[in-house]
């Protein structure tokens, strides 16, 4: 069965960076496009950024456009997302999803990690 294991997230100061993996399993990974979606306390579901199954193709939602980054390796099986200029607003649970933009919000997700920016 589908298996996503988010890791990587933690307590950061504002300004710091972290790295999340998603460690994917049980499906032809390099084959399907994936997103990062976020929690964020008292609120819904939201996505983050998408990739392509190429890699090629990415998308950011407005509010992390200049300051994350997706990626993938397909060889690993892993799905990243390297955060930097974090700030507190960024502080959510963070989960990778199967699929492309809002249909991603719908998918299977892991247990997700926690991100945490707080001085």
């Amino acid at each position: 069965q589908v298996q996503l294991v988010e890791s990587g997230g933690g307590l950061v100061r504002p300004g710091g960076s972290l790295r999340l993996s998603c460690l994917a399993s049980g499906f032809a990974f390099r084959h399907y496009d994936m997103s990062w979606v976020h929690q964020a306390p008292g609120k819904g579901l939201e996505w983050v950024s998408s990739i392509g199954s190429s890699g090629g193709e990415t998308e950011y939602a407005d509010s992390v456009k200049t300051r994350f980054t997706i990626s993938r390796d397909d060889a690993k099986n892993t799905l990243y997302l390297q955060m930097n200029a974090l700030v507190p607003e960024d502080t959510a649970m963070y989960y990778c999803a199967k699929y492309w933009g809002c249909r991603a919000l719908t998918s299977e997700r892991g247990q997700g990690t926690q991100v945490t920016v707080s001085s």
